[in-house]
């Protein structure tokens, strides 16, 4: 099986051969490789690319450079027992990474990972989340593309933050199912650090601190939610957050 990993350091393995993010051309090399195998399920026009790699302008003689980037990734992926005209296609001004069909890629097992938790705790079996959630959380905290602030790099590390928080709801669930509750209600914080107006999160941390049977705790959590939202959007929390709010400090009293 290929294995490349996107998060952290960008690497392939295979047959227990390592790539490292050093052997793959630089900055630059290490860019259209995570590009390629982002989008590899559909061809990348040349001028797509180059627009990618070089937001700003795109140098003199852009089609060579790329060229030239392209055969470099080519001949390091072939170290690791892979077709080198293959495993990067190119064909009417297009690339597209085609890798075996085992491939395996941790950003797409992450993601994979957070559909499968959500779905276990909507269907009202959050213990069947601790594995893909576990999974999901460890791969999208690494970092992605670090140092790298070009446009699509940055888009990338938005949606994979969206997935984070989704992931970090689903193991907080998982967790609390399991009766780890300390250890759920670290998750959720974590969530509501990252989505601050979000108050699904709130709402979730909340429960999680009635359940640990500190109403008090549930109740701080709430004004914590109401202060934020009225000094920062002038807004008051939803009625289902509200009505949550009454039903603990009613029966805290």
């Amino acid at each position: 099986m290929l294995r490349i990993y996107l998060s952290g350091e960008v690497q392939a393995e295979r047959d227990g051969r390592l790539l490292r993010e050093s052997k793959l051309g630089g900055p630059q090399g290490r860019f259209v490789l995570a590009y390629l195998v982002s989008e590899r399920k559909r061809a990348v026009t040349q001028g797509e690319l180059a627009e990618a790699l070089w937001p700003e302008s795109l140098p003199p003689s852009w089609t060579v450079a790329l060229s030239a980037i392209i055969s470099r990734l080519r001949s390091r992926l072939a170290t690791l027992g892979l077709v080198r005209s293959h495993i990067i296609g190119n064909a009417f001004g297009c690339y597209q990474f085609s890798a075996p069909a085992d491939t395996w890629v941790d950003l797409e097992a992450a993601l994979a990972g957070v559909d499968a938790a959500e779905g276990f705790v909507a269907g009202g079996n959050p213990q069947a989340a601790y594995g893909p959630s576990l999974i999901a959380t460890t791969i999208l905290r690494r970092p992605f593309l670090p140092g790298d602030d070009g446009p699509w790099a940055e888009g990338r590390r938005v949606a994979l933050s969206a997935a984070l928080v989704r992931a970090l709801d689903s193991r907080a669930e998982a967790l609390a199912a399991n009766g780890e509750v300390e250890l759920a209600m670290t998750h959720a914080r974590e969530a509501v650090r990252m989505e601050p107006y979000r108050e699904s999160g709130y709402r979730r941390l909340m429960r999680m601190h009635v359940r640990n049977g500190d109403r008090g705790e549930a109740i701080r959590s709430y004004l914590d939610c109401k202060r934020l939202l009225e000094s920062e959007l002038g807004v008051g929390p939803s009625e289902e957050t509200d009505s949550l709010y009454r039903e603990i400090a009613g029966q805290a009293v």
